[in-house]
């Protein structure tokens, strides 16, 4: 099996102090950080997703209901669209950014952000995201490196988190998700979350 591990959305935005911050959100970018160094040969590859809204239409609103629109939330190119500090992002392979003109809940909507880019904000405001015809999918890298087992950790449990793991076993990967690894956005949702999930025939460890 070649395993990979895949961290949703541990961005600055979505922790204390962000525009649509989740409890709990830094704790979990810390925590991520340190499995990650206390677990890194249990992986063949590290990836990122990264939220990176340009124009997502009814995604957000001044007015949200916050299930199907939200506050202005990782503007492409913005402090709040960048890795949390206490995310540390060296063993990250690549990152991949959704939800450009879209909701883009799931990682596997992403594509992957170009290999000069540095994570950690050292780019270019402007720069957004490849040509159509060098777009590489998360499936299509996961595939292209031989990937069929996927383990998901990040933010947050209930949206994003779920998405991509429902789309991670709906694409034929054997997925697990670590849930003390992440931070939902109420405990209700995420109660119900890690049901489907389970549901689904996912691990949760």
């Amino acid at each position: 099996m070649t395993r990979a591990l895949i961290i949703v959305d541990v961005q600055n935005d979505f922790c204390e102090g962000g525009s649509l911050a989740t409890d709990g959100g830094a704790d979990t970018a810390a925590a991520i950080s340190d499995f990650i160094e206390q677990n890194f040969d249990r992986y063949d590859f590290i990836v990122a997703t990264q939220d990176w809204h340009i124009d997502p239409g009814s995604h957000f609103s001044q007015t949200p209901d916050f299930v199907d629109s939200w506050p202005v939330h990782c503007v492409a190119g913005t402090e709040g669209a960048q890795p949390h500090p206490g995310f540390d992002t060296e063993q990250v392979d690549a990152f991949f950014r959704k939800g450009q003109y879209d909701s883009g809940y799931s990682g596997f909507d992403g594509v992957a952000a170009p290999d000069v880019v540095v994570p950690t904000g050292d780019r270019e405001p402007t720069e957004e995201v490849p040509d159509d015809d060098e777009k590489i999918s998360l499936d299509d890298w996961l595939r292209q490196n031989e990937v069929d087992e996927v383990e998901i950790a990040g933010i947050a449990t209930d949206y994003c988190v779920k998405a991509t793991v429902l789309d991670a076993v709906q694409a034929g990967y054997a997925t697990a998700v670590l849930v003390g690894l992440t931070a939902g956005v109420s405990p209700d949702t995420t109660d119900r979350a890690l049901e489907d999930m389970e549901s689904a025939g996912v691990d949760l460890k």
